[in-house]
């Protein structure tokens, strides 16, 4: 997942939230600068307030302490203001330099305290930082309305925008007027004064509920993850797994006990190795309603308020609903075009998942008379476990026949590292000088094909209490030619961290989902934009997630998987005969992985086509009938995320936007196919792939991106046949 900061980055309304009172802006420039410079006197030892002198960059994390985030962002956002005022009041016409470009300038120190805020709060958080967080969102919301609806300055915007076309720009300064523009436009700067008004206290509001909701969640996910006492109610996880669960107890002061930590989806990575059923049930039913408690953390009332505003919001903006507005500016274009899209792809995944839960319920059966007890109807807590079997059957293939050939460290080093020397020419090394944010934070240097360094790489993999669930990419510091400044970026992810001493083994999941991350980071580590705004994953999300998801082939690619997997004891390569039954497996409970992302995305789309005339909802109410109404409400498929704990829409900026994750498998297949067509892994396809998707950024349209590069628009056709719904044509 690319991650949304809550930023203002130059103007790009993307990565929403920004702050100050909203009369801010018509404050004189003068009394501006003259109140700000006491506090700017002031602001000279704090770590934020100039440019790191670190390598890229880089954020001092030695030197940054708790306390220091809160000034820093005040005073960013005041000089911020500062700038755009003297934009917005200059006496001089408007022109593409002196409000275009002096707009992408604005917001250095703001842009440099929030990227850095943003990946502490996102993976190493505290009670300091979250009350942060929760006093500066509003702010921020406000700061972000006082540029957005400041009628002197978009009367400049479109001053510029109405002339573009006689102003003879590059095709990347004309792309920048027609984003921005746009940008202001949807943020609601043709609104008349009333509405401005009205919109900038929804604003305000949701911005405030996406916080609580985050730290929420966090909280509790944390408190949902189950303690036990008996180890043989853990009867089936390996030593390794038994070690990571006393190890967690530990953490939390329980020693002799053992805690199953929660990740942010529905299912659970222990439900396929528990064999006590009611431990099954326990931790399914422990990360189901872990935000439904009734409790400070239960997340309900924050959802049904966020739906109610957004759907408000968008009708002062003048669009139906929040999707149609939030999908006016994506691939898609509309709410009808995506729902259609997953039409054509609810059907077949429910159809395929009767029919593996058919087989399921067979191996159920099968395993209950065998031991003389009676069966029981398949539950969602049990599908993991007795899918793990059938797979076994079927393939003769075992989970822990798998993960000792996939050790983090060879899969980064031989694995993710290695498709990216083979396709682009980086190389990476790990530089233990520059200071991290957790000790479990690693630092790479990437050096391009040329041997010149380029970037900084950060990965934090393992899971924590006070880490968000999930995995993403962002940026420490962002690639602008304007500015100056080169990549720096960080991949995250939710591992379990072994036991001291233990290796850290992983699923293929695991694997695909490093590969996908640093799919993001590519796109990140090759921008080549001169302006913030365009620069790097700044596209649509249902564009961002097609290099994170093309970059998952190059894991089951030959030579990219025969590079790292190897068993950790004795260096020796998966054999051939695992390979071939992992190969042949591939596509083994793919009906149910599609139905619960599929499900996902369509909850998140009926969220938000909800009317401003609708009532409040009642979340679970709404969630059955929604499930129920798209005919994906099978009972043993549960959502990959409920509405109470789904992150990406409430808390991540992916709201209406989580069909992207379906549509850029589409784009990301179709593309793996051209690929394959003109020779698969080799550097040529790799250099034209980065010079024309990944290192272009937002600078054109992005379906006329792809088409120049694939030569035809997507086809579904691939997605079809490479997720297993549909039979690969005949040779």
């Amino acid at each position: 997942m690319f991650r949304l900061r809550l930023i203002v980055i130059a103007t790009t309304l993307a990565l929403a939230a920004c702050s100050q009172q909203p009369n801010s802006a018509a404050t004189s420039p003068a009394a501006t600068m003259s109140s700000a410079a006491p506090a700017a006197t002031a602001m000279t030892s704090n770590p934020f307030f100039a440019a790191s002198t670190l390598p890229f960059q880089a954020p001092p994390f030695d030197k940054i302490k708790d306390t220091d985030y809160q000034p820093a962002i005040e005073e960013g956002m005041k000089q911020q203001l500062a700038e755009i005022e003297k934009i917005a009041n200059n006496p001089q016409a408007p022109t593409f330099e002196n409000t275009y470009v002096a707009m992408e300038k604005s917001g250095v120190m703001l842009n440099r305290v929030m990227a850095v805020f943003s990946a502490v709060t996102g993976a190493n958080t505290d009670d300091t930082l979250q009350k942060v967080q929760e006093a500066e969102a509003p702010k921020l919301a406000a700061h972000r309305d006082a540029i957005y609806l400041d009628s002197k300055l978009f009367q400049r915007v479109e001053a510029v925008y109405n002339q573009r076309d006689t102003l003879k720009l590059d095709p990347e300064s004309a792309r920048l007027v027609e984003v921005v523009y746009k940008n202001f436009v949807h943020a609601g700067a043709k609104l008349s004064d009333a509405d401005k008004a009205r919109l900038k206290d929804l604003n305000k509001e949701e911005s405030t509920l996406a916080t609580a909701f985050t730290n929420k969640l966090l909280a509790a996910t944390k408190d949902a993850a189950p303690v036990f006492d008996d180890k043989t109610k853990l009867a089936g996880l390996s030593d390794a797994e038994l070690a990571a669960a006393a190890q967690a107890a530990r953490d939390r002061k329980l020693d002799g006990k053992y805690v199953l930590s929660l990740q942010n989806t529905t299912q659970q990575p222990e439900l396929q190795d528990l064999s006590d059923r009611d431990t099954r049930q326990a931790l399914f039913d422990a990360s189901w309603n872990r935000a439904e408690k009734g409790d400070a953390n239960d997340t309900r009332k924050t959802i049904e308020r966020l739906a109610q505003i957004r759907a408000e919001q968008a009708k002062l903006i003048g669009f139906p609903n929040y999707a149609a507005w939030k999908l006016d500016d994506q691939m898609a274009k509309t709410p009808e075009t995506a729902m259609s899209f997953m039409d054509k792809l609810a059907p077949a995944a429910v159809a395929r998942a009767k029919r593996e839960a058919a087989d399921i319920q067979a191996q159920i059966d099968k395993d209950q008379a065998a031991l003389k007890q009676p069966s029981f109807k398949l539950a969602p807590w049990d599908w993991n476990r007795y899918a793990e079997e059938v797979r076994k059957a079927r393939y003769d293939l075992d989970e822990n026949q798998i993960k000792p050939y996939f050790e983090l460290d060879d899969v980064l080093q031989n694995g993710v590292f290695y498709a990216a020397n083979q396709l682009y020419g980086l190389t990476f090394k790990e530089r233990h000088d520059i200071p991290v944010y957790q000790p479990d934070v690693r630092v790479f240097e990437v050096f391009d094909k040329d041997g010149t360094s380029m970037a900084l790489f950060y990965c934090d993999y393992f899971k924590r209490d006070n880490k968000n669930g999930g995995a993403w990419m962002d940026n420490l510091v962002g690639q602008s030619k304007l500015l100056g400044t080169k990549p720096v970026i960080y991949n995250v992810a939710n591992f379990s961290k072994p036991a001291a001493g233990q290796p850290a083994l992983l699923s293929f999941d695991d694997v695909t989902t490093m590969f996908h991350e640093f799919g993001h980071a590519l796109h990140g580590l090759f921008a080549d934009e001169q302006y913030p705004t365009l620069s790097g994953t700044n596209t649509a999300r249902d564009f961002v997630e097609f290099p994170s998801q093309f970059n998952e082939h190059w894991a089951t690619d030959p030579k990219v998987f025969a590079n790292y997997a190897k068993n950790y004891k004795s260096g020796e390569p998966m054999p051939q005969a695992l390979v071939d039954k992992i190969n042949k497996a591939r596509k083994f409970n793919s009906g149910y992985g599609m139905t619960e992302l599929v499900a996902a995305a369509l909850l998140d789309m009926n969220w938000h086509t909800l009317g401003a005339d609708a009532p409040l909802q009642d979340a679970d109410q709404f969630e059955a009938a929604a499930l129920k109404k798209d005919k994906i409400d099978l009972s043993y498929v549960p959502p990959r995320y409920r509405s109470s704990y789904f992150q990406h829409i409430w808390g991540n900026g992916y709201a209406a936007g989580y069909y992207a994750y379906l549509w850029t498998q589409m784009l990301a297949d179709d593309a793996f196919v051209g690929f394959k067509d003109h020779g698969g892994l080799t550097r040529e396809n790799g250099d034209r792939f980065r010079a024309m998707i990944l290192s272009r950024g937002n600078t054109e349209e992005l379906a006329k991106m792809y088409k120049d590069w694939r030569g035809q628009d997507p086809s579904i056709e691939p997605m079809l046949v490479n997720r297993g719904l549909k039979d690969a044509p005949k040779k």
